[in-house]
């Protein structure tokens, strides 16, 4: 596999035409879902207009109701490393689904898909979920569980899943407990929960002297992004790992977006795996399912110990470990070798060029930020080290490059707090098509309030 030259088009992407089909399915979605939508995310309330029916994918690209076909810059939000429709994958889950879809028992596929995460990072142990959501909050019980402690510490703008003692927002001072960030969660759900600066050393030692001896764990994402792609400052993640030792707390890393995306290793293999140290409890997702329902948590042999039916903390799933979703996990993790995170990094590298070029010639102020191959584009001075740098992001900026993005053939993600997403499938053509696109789009944020 070659890594992408993109060449310039000497041809204009021709503007998409009006989404009638998926205008029409969209108002009889809003009739029976809320807000039109299974996850707020994939809504366009953050740009306006109409979100895009997708009706198939294939590659790098994507083809919606109305058929106009778009450069996928989301990559179903992480897990497509190989693009969609890869042929090997397909092949492997037809066989799978020929065998039968769920047993409600042991498989083969779920051991090997094990064998295969084990093999990639720290942990000794796994077990599988159906979600990242699931993934996080057995991992915040294991942790409580094992521990006998309550509290947990997590960081402003990281995101672990819908858990309710995870839907926090900080309240006055730098560790105080959290109250809740959403309706529905009472404060008893939050009331042990803590939550700082990321990259905030300070903050940081400044929880653990007050409540120390009552933390169970920190939780953070191995790389922020939820908020942006925010890196760990240099040496940050070691820092909590070593604090939370000193503590006797559980450092716990959320690697459901950057596991097996942002290097082979997730992101410990850039920082964990080159410092020397590693986390006690890591959680996966994404890329490990292959674009199917597929999560996972594991860590050390110790702390996994203490699950059901092995020890007495409970947790179970009936389509945990689905032996659709693990085949196709298996599948994909096999295949993404170390040509094809080369060919990942460098088709992103040349978009992130691309962009800031682009950017910088209508003068919108602006930052690209990336974690291994993900990387996303702040509309605001940088750096951006934390969410309070993050919500300077210029929104209305990005919703007129977002519009101008997608007019030409380029879908973005719908929001200015989230990741770009490439695969091994993003080709020539589909480079030039999103370079293609770029000045005018960044006409459009510029025209937008965007200008410096």
């Amino acid at each position: 596999m070659s890594a992408p030259t993109a060449p310039r088009s000497s041809q204009t992407s021709t503007p998409v035409r009006d989404p009638e089909a998926s205008r029409a399915l969209f108002e009889r979605a809003v009739a029976v879902t809320p807000g039109g939508v299974n996850s707020p995310v994939r809504a366009f309330n953050a740009v306006g207009g109409t979100p895009r029916f997708i009706a198939s994918a294939q590659g790098a690209w994507l083809t919606d109701v109305d058929g106009h076909e778009y450069v996928d810059l989301i990559c179903s939000w992480g897990p497509m490393l190989l693009g969609h429709a890869h042929p090997e994958v397909q092949a492997a889950v037809q066989a799978a689904v020929a065998r039968g879809t769920s047993y409600g028992t042991p498989t083969t596929p779920e051991v090997e898909l094990a064998e295969e995460i084990v093999a990639r990072t720290p942990v000794e142990r796994v077990r599988f979920t159906s979600s990242g959501t699931e993934a996080t909050m057995s991992a915040i019980r294991l942790a409580r569980g094992f521990t006998g402690r309550d509290v947990v510490i997590k960081f402003a703008g990281c995101y672990h899943g819908h858990v309710d003692a995870l839907l926090a927002s900080a309240g006055s001072g730098l560790a105080t407990l959290a109250v809740p960030g959403t309706p529905g969660v009472p404060e008893s759900a939050t009331g042990l929960t803590v939550v700082l600066p990321y990259n905030d050393r300070a903050a940081v030692e400044a929880a653990f002297a007050e409540h120390g001896d009552r933390v169970a764990c920190l939780i953070t994402e191995a790389a922020a992004g939820n908020m942006g792609v925010v890196p760990p400052e240099p040496g940050f993640n070691a820092f909590l790992s070593e604090i939370c030792r000193r503590h006797g707390a559980l450092f716990v890393t959320d690697e459901v977006m950057t596991g097996f995306r942002a290097t082979r290793q997730g992101y410990w293999g850039i920082d964990g795996a080159v410092e020397g140290w590693t986390p006690d409890l890591v959680t996966f997702g994404k890329v490990m399912g292959g674009g199917f329902p597929a999560a996972a948590f594991g860590g050390r042999a110790d702390v996994m110990g203490r699950l059901a039916p092995e020890g007495p903390v409970y947790q179970a799933g009936t389509l945990s470990g689905n032996p659709i979703a693990t085949t196709a996990g298996l599948t994909t993790l096999r295949l993404a070798d170390d040509e094809v995170y080369a060919h990942i990094d460098a088709a992103a590298t040349t978009i992130k060029a691309a962009v800031s070029e682009a950017l910088s010639a209508e003068g919108v102020a602006h930052t690209v930020q990336s974690a291994g191959t993900m990387f996303s584009v702040f509309l605001t001075d940088g750096p951006v080290r934390d969410f309070a740098d993050a919500s300077r992001t210029d929104t209305a900026a990005y919703a007129a490059f977002f519009h101008a993005m997608l007019e030409r053939n380029v879908y973005l993600p719908p929001s200015a707090y989230e990741a770009w997403f490439l695969s091994s499938a993003h080709d020539d053509r589909a480079i030039s098509t999103v370079l293609d696109a770029l000045p005018a789009a960044a006409r459009a944020a510029a025209a937008a309030g965007g200008a410096a």
